[in-house]
Parts: structure tokens; C-alpha cells; sequence
């Protein structure tokens, strides 16, 4: 064994004392002490240059270790975690590349400057990527619109918070994030006003079938989606128990539940206000965005150039259209029946079109097809003796409903 059973420093205290007597043989005594000529003569170099000290054990780590990052690019990484303490090695890699191009670590090596800092948690290691997810080709083409659920404020005097959502589909800009008190139609009306008069119309938004844009009695439209329609924008509905339809604005949901709402209460709606446009314009101008080559929103977002108009036009169609006035329980009548096509659109006008089929008909409110009906016969012509039933629900084809 090296230096014999003897503590280390002893032994080569010993060893160089003797090889340091007149006539010493340094190789026998090396193989006497169990080492090699190579190690005996450095102990024997350390001890002349540096004494006693010169025997003790030194770091086995090389002087520069490509593996061990400079102590202030390591300092830099750890501050922004603690600035930006939810995001990994590839976005805070994202932010250090725009300070210093040349001198930025790959991903792998802040995600080990972060581990050996304890900024990790095991917990969340090892997760798989997300999917790839389709994307609209250009911004404003598509608008995805929902409410994060409500929390309760501190103030228990004050109303709960409900956060309104829109996120554009093409950028992942958030177009929308407005603590409400509430989730009527008034309220979410009002905040898209001022979102449409800052961004401009898209061209599509899609909801879930909730409330308040949505409903589960069969109607097209709520008088929510209608003023969104009448705008010149086509309002649709995500297919029922498939939240993967507003895939984006859900994911968007998670990161502002881990990023904020997890990490802070709120006193007041104008406190969760205040919390939510900081936070707001971190994601959209800095946060960069795995979707989008670790860029931030911002640099793939433009606002629409098509403009709110303070004033609605007046509903027209063609002269070729059955033109029907919606009653106050959203039902029309046509060639003697009935059908009811959605209490939204009560008082408006809608446009009946032919189809193919003389038993089938396309309803129209502005721009948009809301109802295939199917009409009914009268019970005398079938024979079958029955009463005429006055008011049906009209079918809605599968494909009226994909169109919306």
C-alpha cells in the first residue's frame, strides 16, 4: 500500500528526509515505500521548494475545468432564476443569449449551475415535452377566449375573482388577462370593447360551451356571440368534453396558475389587476415560449388591422334571402311552423338560404351560418291524426355545427 500504514503527510515526511541524505538511492527507496519514481520525486520537488506544507494533499480539480462555469456567469444564472424562478435551463439561456451571444452556456450547462445551487425541484424533473399543437398561419386569424376559473380575494367583503382570458393563437400573445367580478355577458362584453379597440377585430374567436357564451339547450348563439358576429368576426364553440380544442389558452391557464396565482393572494380585484398586468407583460415581452423557438410572444404578435367600429352597420342580405325576424323566445315561423333558432338572437333578423335539399334550409345571421333546418309537415298531411305541433326545435346538422 502507498506510504505503508503511516498517516500520509508522515510517511512523506519521512521519505523525503531520507532521500534527502548524501548517497540516497531515491529509486530503492520508493519501492520501499510503495511508490513510484514519479511520485517520490514530486513529493521530494515539493518539499524543497515549500517546506512541510509542500506534503500535503492538494484539489485533484484541474486549475480551468471546461465542466465548472465562471463564478460570475454563475451568479448571473442564479439571479435570474430567482428572478424568473419557474423557468428552466432553455429560457434563461434564451434571455442570456440576447446579453452575450459569444459567451452564453448551452441549456445543459445552466440547468447544472441550477441544480448544484439547489434552484431545481427533483419533483419536477424528467417531464415530457409538450406536443406540437397546430397553429393559425398569421396573428389574429384565430382568438382563443376562457375564464381561469374564480378564486376567492382576501377582502371577504369583496366579490371573487374571475380571470378573463384571450390568447392568439398564431403568437401565444395575450391579448386579454382582466380580473372580473363576475362572468355575465355585460362584463365580458365591456373588456372585449377595450381589447378590440387596442388590437383590432380577429377574424375568428373560439369559447367553450359554458357560460356565458355558450349554453347546452341546442341554441346557436347567446346574445354574447351574436354582438361578437355582428362585429364581422366568426364565434364558435370548442367540441364539447374536448378542452384539447382551446389547447393553448388552457396551457396558457396552467403557466399563469404556476407563475402567479400559486405564489400570491390578492386583496382586492384591483390588487389581482395590478398583479396580473406585471405579469402580463413579462409573458408576452420576455418569457421566452418553447412553441415558438424560445422567443417571447411579442416578436411573432401584431395587432389586427381591421378596426372596432364604435358604430354597428345596419343587418343586411340579399334579395334572394327569406329574411325572418327572431321572436322574444328565439323562434321563427316559416311556411306555417315554428323553429326555434336561439333566444340570443331575439329581435334580429336572420336570412333563410336553399339547399340541395327542398326539406333543408341554412339559416344566416349575418356573415354566419347558425342552423340547418329541417322542416316539418304538417301531422294532417302524414295521416297519422295527431295535433300540428306549433313550435319545434330544429335540427342542428353536424355540419352547421362543425362551421361555428
Amino acid at each position: 500500500m502507498p506510504w505503508g500504514e503511516v498517516t500520509v503527510v508522515s510517511g512523506r515526511l519521512e521519505f523525503v528526509r531520507l532521500a534527502m541524505q548524501p548517497g540516497a538511492n531515491v529509486r530503492d527507496l520508493c519501492r520501499r515505500f510503495g511508490v513510484s519514481a514519479k511520485t517520490g520525486y514530486k513529493w521530494l520537488g515539493r518539499y524543497r521548494e515549500e517546506g512541510g506544507e509542500g506534503l500535503s494533499d492538494r484539489s485533484r480539480c484541474p486549475q480551468h475545468s471546461p465542466a465548472r462555469s465562471e463564478a460570475a456567469l454563475e451568479a448571473r444564472v442564479v439571479a435570474l432564476r430567482d428572478t424568473y424562478p419557474d423557468w428552466g435551463g432553455r429560457k434563461l439561456r434564451a434571455l442570456l443569449l440576447a446579453e452575450d451571444p459569444e459567451g452564453t452556456p448551452s441549456a445543459s450547462t445552466i440547468t447544472a449551475i441550477l441544480r448544484r445551487h439547489g434552484r431545481l425541484d427533483p419533483a419536477r424533473a424528467g417531464k415530457p415535452a409538450a406536443w406540437q399543437r397546430f397553429e393559425h398561419e398569421a396573428p389574429n386569424q384565430l382568438w382563443q377566449m376562457d375564464f381561469k376559473g374564480d378564486f376567492a380575494l382576501i377582502d371577504a367583503r369583496a366579490s371573487r375573482c374571475h380571470a378573463l382570458t384571450v390568447l392568439d393563437d398564431h403568437s401565444r400573445y395575450d391579448v386579454c388577462l382582466r380580473a372580473c367580478p363576475d362572468e355575465r355577458e355585460q362584463t365580458v362584453q365591456s373588456t372585449l370593447t377595450g381589447v378590440f379597440r387596442q388590437y383590432g377585430l380577429p377574424l375568428r374567436i373560439t369559447a367553450d360551451n359554458g357560460s356565458p357564451w355558450g349554453n347546452t339547450n341546442g341554441e346557436s348563439l347567446t346574445w354574447l356571440g351574436a354582438w361578437l358576429v355582428r362585429l364581422g368576426i366568426r364565434f364558435g364553440h370548442s367540441r364539447p368534453y374536448h378542452p384539447q380544442t382551446q389547447g393553448k389558452d388552457e396551457r396558457f391557464h396552467r403557466t399563469l396558475k404556476v407563475e402567479l396565482l400559486a405564489r400570491q393572494s390578492f386583496a382586492s380585484l384591483a390588487a389581482a389587476q395590478a398583479a396580473f398586468d406585471a405579469w402580463r407583460e413579462r409573458y408576452n415581452l420576455i418569457r421566452p415560449h418553447e412553441a415558438l423557438g424560445l422567443r417571447a410572444p411579442v416578436s411573432r404578435y401584431q395587432p389586427s388591422p381591421r378596426p372596432f367600429p364604435e358604430v354597428l352597420a345596419p343587418i343586411e342580405y340579399d334579395s334572394s334571402d327569406h329574411v325572418r325576424k327572431v321572436q322574444g323566445k328565439g323562434e321563427i315561423s316559416f311556411r306555417g311552423q315554428e323553429y326555434l333558432v336561439g333566444r340570443g338572437l331575439a329581435g334580429l333578423p336572420v336570412a333563410l338560404r336553399a339547399t340541395g335539399d327542398e326539406h333543408l334550409w341554412d339559416v344566416f345571421f349575418c356573415q354566419q351560418r347558425v342552423k340547418q333546418l329541417r322542416l316539418l309537415e304538417a301531422a294532417g298531411a302524414r295521416g297519422g291524426g295527431e295535433s300540428t305541433i306549433r313550435c319545434q326545435r330544429a335540427t342542428l346538422s353536424r355540419s352547421a355545427a362543425s362551421e361555428s
